[in-house]
């Protein structure tokens, strides 16, 4: 089971086509093994070989697992609305994230109002230092967890990427202090966001509301605290929403 998972994993991050000797190769593994895995992964459709090639790749079948994730993921259903809303509002995109090993995964976008051409996002995965999103869980989680992630590699994905612990752990501080969290051109030039933590009935972080968009229009002096309001006031809601007690839907921001 833990190889097929393997398979799974290395299909989707060294792909779009691997073949038997390069999957037995990085898992380290017999060819004859990864063949009979892979030929059952097949059988349930979450693999498929290309004719041409020979070479596996991600099956059809996975869609319809992330599908039914999603579909039963109580953060994305409950932030449909409140998502929707906070778009309208700052007529910026919005994305929902939740925190899986060191990366942020996009589980609901609503697009910019707008109506230009927008990319879907949901089932990205962001490295959780580069992204608002990221930040605002990881400033309100625990604090082993924090330091677990802190004590981790931290992603590069542009020149302003986080990666001095020292100054990262500061910065998270002072997200916890402020309520939101924010990106300047960390995951990708001339893209920045404002994102808030959203808790669930417990009174832990369930994952981060946040927008998207532009740096010029995102962080601009005279609209970054309004935009910054609507984020945290939208997580807040969106977290009684979730059943979180008022003094964790209230524990970002004053």
């Amino acid at each position: 089971m833990h190889r097929a998972v393997q398979i799974l994993r290395e299909l989707a991050s060294g792909g779009p086509r691997l073949g038997v000797t390069e999957l037995a190769d990085r898992l380290g593994v017999a060819k004859p093994t990864v063949h009979a895995l892979l030929r059952t992964l097949e059988i349930e459709g979450l693999v498929g070989q290309d004719r041409d090639s020979s070479k596996y790749q991600l099956g059809p079948n996975l869609v319809q697992l992330g599908n039914a994730y999603l579909d039963t993921h109580e953060l994305r259903t409950r932030s449909l609305t409140w998502a929707d809303a906070l778009a309208n509002r700052t007529k910026e995109a919005v994305w929902v994230g939740v925190l899986t090993g060191d990366h942020v995964l996009i589980v609901h976008h609503a697009f910019r109002p707008e109506g230009a051409v927008q990319i879907l996002e949901v089932g990205a995965s962001i490295p959780w230092n580069t992204c608002a999103l990221g930040k605002a869980i990881v400033a309100s989680s625990s604090a082993d967890a924090r330091k677990r992630l802190l004590d981790g590699e931290l992603a590069v994905l542009t020149s302003a990427s986080m990666t001095d612990r020292n100054a990262l752990a500061g910065h998270l501080r002072e997200v916890l202090k402020a309520g939101y969290a924010l990106e300047d051109q960390e995951a990708a030039i001339g893209d920045a966001g404002i994102a808030s933590p959203v808790f669930d009935r417990s009174g832990e972080v369930a994952g981060a509301i946040g927008i998207v968009g532009p740096v010029e229009r995102m962080l601009g002096e005279s609209t970054r605290q309004e935009l910054a309001v609507a984020v945290r006031e939208t997580a807040r809601n969106l977290s009684r929403d979730l059943g979180a007690p008022r003094r964790a839907a209230y524990a970002s921001g004053t």
